[in-house]
């Protein structure tokens, strides 16, 4: 189910969140629900502390929809072991 949600941000800010929600071919309102789900669920898991770094990096990398990893590094292994 979801529900409205108002927030009050700086303007210059929603005007870059949108220009990136749009060139990440996303919706703003899936960014911040994705980026509100993340922090809840580290809260509930803080049994294991993560470095900041690491927590700033979250999310950065986008994979294409057919990637496969176990075809992807035997790939770059063969390349780097066999070359």
């Amino acid at each position: 189910m979801t529900t409205k949600l108002t927030l009050t941000i700086d303007q210059q800010v929603i005007i870059k969140a949108k220009r990136y929600a749009k060139s990440e071919g996303r919706s703003l309102s899936n960014i911040v629900e994705n980026y509100l789900r993340a922090i809840s669920v580290e809260k509930a898991n803080n049994d294991m502390e993560i470095a900041p770094i690491t927590k700033s990096l979250k999310g950065s990398f986008k994979q294409p929809h057919d990637f496969d990893y176990k075809n992807q590094l035997d790939k770059q292994l063969t390349e780097k072991y066999l070359k």
